[in-house]
């Protein structure tokens, strides 16, 4: 529970013809990490595959069925790795659609056409003759274009007698008439008012107004096309949605296997590689890989120290972790951190444990909490569309029913400190002999007991927590460093043996002052001094007897300068470790003064009426909303810093590599 799992590290030799179906098998068990797996290699074959699931997404994203967001991961257990037959019928099906996909662009784009040829003879249909008719003509000159219409009157007035000026539309289309002699002048004026020629549509025989008629009956019959294909194509839709993802998601699996199957040393017959697999599921991982190759396969196992690699310091052995799904949910915290070095101590019971009652206490509110334990299982149970949230209910389950606890000690819901009053009075009179009204008193008031000392003694409770925090680090550390046979850093530094008795004693002191009257004497300074001087010259000691050599080129002064450092160092971090986790008292302390005005106020103004009422009613949750998400996001990130930086630092001085098996997963490279 407190260590990682014990690895092996494996090398396999398949045949070729047993290598699809052996990765697809380590795949979907998820079970061994192949060395580089995040590099990504472009062969041929994941070239061909990769234009094939593009060829299918462009199928699926016309037809409306699948697009590169659809999560696909549902058709895990349905689909295998294609072979001849599986491409065949991919190629077959993206051609049906593809050829549906082509009518509809080529009767769009004709629709398009047709229409932009309506406009353009529809500006000429008061013109009663055909277009063929004025390139016969041998006395008139012909200008057909635009002109702005504020200018064609005074076009008009220049022209005078010598040309005609027809408005073909309502537009800014104009017809120009003048004699062939007019002509340069009509030019002129033309240029002048900015007109802009416009070909008449030649390639059209009759009257523009048979024209635009037969124009229109085509555009109407390609309207009808459309719609018969677009009718065609939700049908296709129907018929292919599930062949086409069940399509996608094996042949993206093909791609991954062809993509780690290029890594791999090859012979004519042979492919050879290895990895790394938990001990604890190895000898399952061999059986299963006898029974798909039918025995054709050579397994050797070597433990981690005799791996040439590990022993070189070229790699580290992966970490992987096994624990319930409670402490489960809490690993991501971990690693956003850092890995545990291999064979040393896995924090992630006691950051579960320590991440979860900090939380409640900063939190505490039976109703607020029962909020974040409803998110948390909608998240859980909320199938494909909050998948990628479900790594965060086990933990909004767990704070929540910890904020829950709290509530009631504490006897508020939802910022309302009377619902708990009556099981509060009935739970401390079975209890303790007489009813309270509130088994924890976090404000200091006057009302029933609560006073200035009592919460006191809660930040000391929360000061304690810290002490225990600190000393599990130094203790893990000083595990870890003599497992890591770094003798000097576990037993003379001050994250080592050294540091935590300084730590403890002093904690002594202090609590024999503070509690027991008692006085700083002579030998207090003498046990406060000798793990001090273990931390300043233990590890030039330890370096003389254990041989190494020194590293004091800079001489004694700076020797004696750099231990004065370290001892501040030391002194202070600790005090401000401990110190740190005042601010959970804080934030608690916060939380209820939050609580208790939104209460007040609630209280205070639904007496006054109906639309008092509905103020009341708008504060209580308004203000609530405000604790649950402001709140609630401030005090999850102190949890983590105090996780962070008053525990973890004082062991995760060295990270490992997080174990990443190969899956059959669905996360979209292309």
């Amino acid at each position: 529970m407190f260590l990682p799992r014990k690895m092996l590290y494996m090398e396999l030799t398949v045949f070729k013809e047993d290598m699809d179906a052996v990765l697809n098998f380590l795949g979907r068990k998820a079970s061994i990490q192949f060395p580089g797996s995040d590099i990504v290699y472009e062969g041929q074959d994941v070239l061909h595959i990769r234009d094939l699931i593009e060829r299918l997404y462009s199928a699926g994203d016309y037809l409306g069925v699948v697009n590169k967001n659809t999560d696909l991961s549902k058709y895990n257990d349905e689909v295998s790795i294609p072979g001849k037959e599986g491409e065949a019928a991919a190629i077959s099906l993206c051609s049906i659609i593809e050829s549906m996909k082509d009518r509809e662009y080529k009767a769009s784009n004709e629709k398009q056409r047709i229409k932009e040829t309506i406009n353009e003879v529809k500006a000429f249909s008061k013109m009663n003759v055909p277009f063929s008719d004025f390139e016969h003509l041998s006395y008139l000159t012909l200008r057909v274009g635009r002109l702005d219409p504020n200018g064609i009157s005074q076009l008009r007035e220049n022209m005078g007698n010598r040309a005609v000026i027809i408005s073909l539309d309502d537009d800014d289309r104009i017809l120009a008439a003048s004699s062939k002699k007019g002509r340069f002048a009509l030019d002129t004026q033309l240029k002048k008012a900015q007109f802009e020629p416009v070909e008449l549509p030649q390639k059209y025989l009759g009257i523009p107004a048979e024209i635009l008629k037969r124009l229109i009956d085509q555009f109407f019959k390609m309207e009808k096309e459309i719609e018969s294909i677009k009718e065609e194509k939700a049908q296709l839709a129907k018929r292919c949605a599930l062949e086409l993802k069940k399509h996608i998601a094996s042949w993206r699996i093909a791609m991954l296997v062809e993509e780690i199957k290029a890594r791999f040393t090859t012979t004519t017959n042979l492919y050879h590689f290895s990895g790394w697999t938990p001990a604890d599921s190895s000898s399952l991982l061999v059986r299963g890989l006898n029974e798909i190759t039918n025995g054709r396969i050579a397994v050797r196992s070597f433990l981690p120290d005799e791996v040439p690699a590990i022993q070189s310091g070229k790699e580290k052995v992966p970490v992987s972790m096994k624990h319930n799904a409670f402490v489960r949910g809490f690993e991501s915290v971990v690693f956003s951190y850092g890995a545990p070095l291999y064979g040393t101590v896995d924090p992630t019971v006691l950051v579960a444990f320590f991440f979860t009652l900090m939380f409640g206490i900063m939190f505490g509110d039976a109703g607020q909490g029962f909020v974040l334990l409803l998110l948390g299982i909608i998240i859980k149970t909320g199938g494909s569309k909050l998948s990628k949230l479900k790594k965060y209910s086990t933990v909004l389950v767990s704070v929540g029913i910890s904020s829950m606890i709290m509530g009631f000690l504490a006897g508020s819901v939802f910022t309302n400190e009377k619902i708990l009053i009556g099981p509060t009075r009935a739970v401390t009179e079975a209890l303790f002999g007489y009813p309270k009204d509130r088994i924890l008193h976090i404000l200091p008031l006057a009302e029933e007991g609560g006073s200035i000392t009592k919460l006191l003694y809660f930040f000391g409770f929360t000061i304690a927590i810290g002490v225990v925090i600190n000393s599990l680090g130094l203790i893990i550390n000083i595990y870890n460093r003599i497992i890591l046979k770094k003798y000097k850093t576990a037993f003379f530094s001050r994250t080592g043996l050294s540091g935590l008795l300084l730590f403890w004693y002093a904690l002594f002191v202090v609590i024999k002052i503070l509690f027991f009257n008692g006085q700083f004497e002579t030998h207090d300074v003498f046990a406060l001094l000798v793990p001090l001087l273990f931390i300043l010259f233990g590890p030039a000691v330890y370096g003389i007897v254990s041989g190494e050599k020194p590293s004091q080129k800079e001489g004694v002064f700076a020797f004696v300068m750099q231990g004065f450092v370290e001892i501040l160092e030391t002194v202070s971090g600790y005090f401000s470790n401990t110190i740190s986790f005042v601010r959970v008292g804080a934030f608690a302390l916060a939380h209820a003064v939050f609580s208790f005005i939104v209460f007040y106020f609630t209280d205070k103004i639904s007496g006054y009426g109906i639309g008092a009422s509905f103020l009341a009613a708008f504060i209580f949750v308004f203000g609530n909303a405000i604790i649950i998400a402001l709140e609630g996001l401030i005090v999850t990130i102190q949890v983590i810093r105090l996780q962070y930086y008053e525990f973890f630092n004082k062991f995760l001085l060295e990270t490992g590599v997080e174990f990443a098996p190969f899956r059959i997963n669905y996360k979209e490279r292309i």
